[in-house]
């Protein structure tokens, strides 16, 4: 699929066909797809928990409050982010940039990010949104429909996968074969009431 066409054809789906499943290789495909998505400084904040137990599937969907694509869909995601991983081991991030580029660049994300927890936590949020959209846009490549939800109770989802201290839940996302189709687009603005040039 090209890819304007998995963005036009990307929706969020709500019901699944509970009896399909994923292959191994279009879910490796999929994850090695999301884990080329840009972050700032290389710093790949994003965690993921697949869940694929059904005990704790359902579980989940109580925490949800019952939304079927929780235990329904082939693929459950839940996308997390470590707020702190810009200060965690950082010379990974350049580890294969030439070392005059390292030399500036390791100093410069200490600069940028120690002490402001707006926006160490701010980026790890953008990450995951970044991450979020290439999961779903490589999931609909391989003809696959997906639903980013966060519309569940957070301080329940982080027990059920034991959240660490110092990460965030940016959502969750659904993927697997429709069993129906998502409703027609609620309506777009129009682009002229969203993109303005050089200023408001």
């Amino acid at each position: 699929m090209k890819v304007f066409q998995a963005i036009e054809q990307r929706r969020a789906v709500k019901h699944y066909q509970k009896e399909s499943k994923m292959p191994a290789e279009d879910f490796d495909k999929i994850m090695s797809a999301a884990i080329l998505s840009p972050t700032s400084y290389n710093i790949q904040h994003w965690r993921f928990i697949r869940v694929t137990d059904q005990l704790h599937r359902h579980k989940m969907k109580d925490a949800a409050w019952g939304q079927a694509q929780v235990a329904d869909a082939a693929e459950l995601i839940v996308l997390c982010a470590d707020v702190n991983a810009w200060s965690d081991r950082p010379e990974r991030y350049v580890a294969n940039s030439p070392q005059e580029s390292q030399d500036i660049l390791l100093p410069m994300m200490h600069a940028f990010y120690a002490g402001k927890e707006q926006i160490q936590r701010d980026e790890a949020m953008r990450s995951c949104g970044i991450v979020a959209q290439t999961i779903m846009l490589a999931a609909k490549g391989l003809d696959y429909d997906s639903c980013p939800m966060v519309g569940f109770d957070r301080e329940e989802v982080a027990r059920l996968i034991r959240l660490p201290k110092g990460y965030v839940i940016a959502m969750m996302i659904a993927i697997g074969k429709a069993e129906k189709a998502a409703y027609p687009r609620g309506g777009q603005l129009l682009l002229e009431e969203v993109l303005s040039e050089n200023h408001f």
